[in-house]
């Protein structure tokens, strides 16, 4: 009978460590490129940001390249590794917590919450499948990327230079006529600017409701949000208003 020492060394060889190796430099590569994108996004204040792109992205690389290494799955001792097909127990795992994904992130005007939770949901399921197929080592990994990404990369976030963004909502008094462009002078003096194609419109009961996102030109410069509220609630004509930070 095959001591326990002999058959946990099958997931430990050498040439499994090898592997996993790979794996190592392929889940790290994913996830510092997740964080370039995200960090594009993030500076101009998208909801998704480096964390979100990060984890998607080592995630997504985690499914993939376990496909490649087959000899290696369940630590050699699958069967006919050539013809398993796991890809579609994959599929069903990804897309089930894609609908559990969905569930967490909230959305409530321009301000979007969940969604670094939802992609550390995801990033959890590839951990599992890691775990799954025989590839220890890797899944220990992505889990310690995954938490060190949602731990500290807030932190380095807010101190790369980035523009965070305000969702505004303001309702004018009945027969008072808001102007845009003056409206876009008043912003840009206290640091921010209107985001191209955020700007909606509405009327109700003879009241004007404006909505749009207002982008920090320097994060250092731009008037704090309570500054912003100070000042339009003595601003004419605004009969009521509400501030939000548009992140996640």
């Amino acid at each position: 009978m095959e001591s326990f020492y002999s058959y946990a060394m099958r997931f430990w060889s050498q040439s499994e460590l090898h592997a996993n190796l790979i794996i190592f430099m392929n889940l790290t590569g994913a996830m510092l490129l997740g964080f370039l994108v995200g960090y594009e996004r993030s500076y101009h204040g998208r909801a998704a940001g480096m964390r979100t792109y990060g984890l998607v992205c080592m995630a997504s690389a985690a499914l993939v390249v376990i496909a490649g290494y087959p000899d290696f799955w369940y630590g050699g001792r699958a069967l006919s590794p050539v013809n398993l097909d796991p890809s579609r127990t994959i599929q069903g795992v990804v897309t089930g917590i894609g609908f559990l994904g969905a569930g967490v992130i909230m959305r409530e005007g321009f301000t979007i919450s969940g969604l670094t939770t939802a992609a550390s949901l995801w990033a959890s399921s590839a951990i599992g499948v890691l775990v799954g197929v025989g590839f220890y080592a890797a899944a220990i990994l992505l889990a310690l990327l995954s938490a060190a990404c949602m731990i500290w990369v807030y932190k380095l976030e807010s101190w790369l230079p980035s523009r965070p963004a305000v969702s505004i909502t303001m309702q004018f008094r009945p027969g008072f006529v808001p102007n845009e462009d003056a409206l876009r002078r008043l912003a840009l003096a206290r640091g921010y600017e209107i985001a191209v194609g955020t700007l909606t419109i509405s009327a109700k009961e003879g009241r004007i409701e404006w909505r749009f996102v207002a982008v920090a030109v320097n994060r250092k410069l731009a008037t704090r949000i309570s500054g912003l509220a100070a000042e339009l609630g003595a601003f004419e004509g605004i009969e009521n208003y509400h501030l939000a930070h548009a992140r996640n």
